[in-house]
């Protein structure tokens, strides 16, 4: 596809919409940030449960040295002549929490995995340091050694380097911008990445910003004459890593705020992302229902890595 392919992606969006049902039941929570109220409407909906046919999954690979230096790979059991494009998903969870799966029993976060290995892609599903023992830049810097890990290994479990897409949610998001935006925590040339998806993240950290979490100072620290170099969005303007933006309807203000200063500042440059705003989402519902039949977001997805 083009560096910034928006109108193609807004048209696949519009394809699927939230059911009317859940709909309802979302709207009636608000903009807030609930994810076991959110997962108790989504899980039942994952289109696959343990143990998952003609899937390869090898868990707790180390990537790094930290004890949260580990990603799951998931891969077609069956080989293949072709290598796969690969997806590796980053986490949210406000910078102080959050994994790779919630549970043993917990769908979320394999759905993603699933949904890329039933959509022709290797899927790795990585964590990462978590503040406050874990500051800025930890995020980012740990993004990069998972890519790096990635570009390394995945030939051995079918994946293609050259078409690596780096997909983030929230505080996930925002370690994947600030990785896409620096280059000094690049250990692969040029990004290693064919494309960067960034779904309900942070890109400029500002003094308001931070006073209104109770989380964020304790990850971009307190001292406001650093935020700009902690932020992500002047990067994002400068890269030619093609991007995709994101966000839901029920997005916290804070976050729809975000999403749409990325992407008016992007095209204010003349380089538009790929640009999708969930009709009925919230913030945990838009990455809950990926691998369920609400496939609002994960057609607008797959449009922007396998454009048909």
């Amino acid at each position: 596809m083009g560096l910034w392919g928006a109108g193609m992606l807004l048209a696949a969006g519009a394809a699927a919409q939230v059911p009317q049902a859940l709909g309802e039941k979302l709207k009636a929570m608000g903009r807030v940030i609930a994810p076991p109220a959110t997962s108790a409407l989504y899980a039942p909906l994952v289109l696959e449960s343990e143990p998952y046919a003609g899937v390869r999954v090898e868990r707790d690979i180390r990537y790094g040295e930290a004890e949260r230096h580990l990603l799951d790979v998931f891969s077609p059991q069956m080989p293949s002549a072709k290598a796969f494009p690969v997806l590796i998903f980053v986490h949210g969870g406000g910078f102080v929490a959050g994994n790779r799966r919630a549970s043993a029993s917990s769908p979320f976060y394999d759905n993603i995995m699933l949904w890329a290995v039933r959509n022709g892609m290797v899927g790795v599903n990585m964590t990462y340091r978590l503040s406050p023992q874990n500051p800025w830049p930890a995020g980012p810097a740990d993004v990069g050694q998972g890519v790096s890990w990635v570009h390394e290994q995945i030939v051995a479990r079918g994946g293609d380097p050259s078409r690596i897409y780096l997909l983030g949610h929230s505080a996930g998001a925002t370690h994947v911008a600030a990785y896409v935006a620096q280059e000094r925590f690049h250990k692969v040339r040029g990004s290693g990445l064919a494309g960067a998806l960034l779904l309900s993240g942070v890109y400029r950290v500002t003094a308001e910003l931070v006073a209104v979490s109770p989380t964020y100072p304790g990850y971009y620290g307190t001292d406001a004459s650093e935020y700009p170099a902690r932020s992500a969005l002047d990067g994002l303007i400068a890269t030619r890593v093609p991007l995709w933006v994101g966000g839901a309807e029920l997005d916290p203000p804070d976050f729809e705020s975000q999403m749409t200063l990325l992407n008016d500042s992007l095209c204010k440059a003349g380089r538009c992302p790929a640009f999708v705003r969930f009709p009925g989402h919230s913030h945990m519902s838009e990455i809950y229902s990926v691998h369920t039949d609400d496939r609002s977001v994960s057609d607008a997805m797959l449009a922007f890595i396998k454009p048909r």
